[in-house]
């Protein structure tokens, strides 16, 4: 399975605040689970962006953990009232965070903060400009092996296929990209851990060696 960053998206911080999980009974920070809220219908509607009026509950981002909500009915229990889930909701939310990704990356490249292209991702990563290294999830072991991510913690992402990278950067598709030090690029790295909590893609090695032999 390909490696991909750990959920949240950023080191322990005491002051963040956290939210129990309906789903595992679990207390994590906010930055790791997704905000849902009833609509006026009686929809449960997940709130990505955390802004939706209205009492709010939380499943982590974890495709297992949103279809145990949906299915056992913690949904109506969190609300306290009878609540109609949307099918495929896990799907739906997975669409929702690639173009959440998608949109900031792309922000990132208009900022001057991201690049694509192997040239320019390793002359990036040679002189430490690299804050975090994306790689398409599709791409081969063989290519991605050849570009070394930042040292430190949380420094890859891997949870985009090609399609979705290139949207970033107007092409078809795009393999290698890399993220500058920025506010951007920390909004990223969080969202990119909620999308690969959701494709199954939490657990693996995110840790880089030094770019200098890249």
């Amino acid at each position: 399975m390909a490696p991909a960053v750990t959920r949240g998206g950023r080191t322990d911080d005491k002051d963040e605040a956290e939210r129990k999980c309906i789903a595992t009974g679990l207390v994590q920070p906010k930055a790791g689970l997704i905000r849902f809220v009833v609509g006026p219908d009686g929809d449960v509607v997940p709130d990505i962006l955390a802004r939706l009026p209205g009492r709010g509950f939380y499943v982590s981002a974890d495709r297992r953990a949103i279809e145990r909500a949906a299915s056992k009915g913690l949904f109506a229990r969190a609300a306290r009232q009878p609540v109609k889930v949307p099918e495929g909701l896990a799907d739906v939310i997975e669409a929702q965070l690639v173009r959440r990704c998608v949109d900031m990356i792309s922000m990132s490249r208009k900022a001057g903060l991201a690049v694509t292209g192997y040239e320019k991702v390793k002359d990036w990563l040679v002189k430490d400009k690299a804050r975090i290294l994306i790689q398409a999830s599709d791409g081969s072991e063989r290519g991605n092996a050849k570009l070394r991510p930042p040292s430190g913690e949380e420094t890859l992402i891997r949870c985009l296929n090609a399609g979705e990278l290139g949207l970033a950067f107007g092409r078809e598709r795009a393999i290698h990209a890399a993220l500058a030090t920025g506010g951007l690029t920390t909004r990223v790295v969080e969202e990119a851990a909620r999308l690969a909590g959701i494709r199954g893609l939490i657990g693996g090695e995110t840790a880089g060696e030094d770019t200098k032999t890249a």
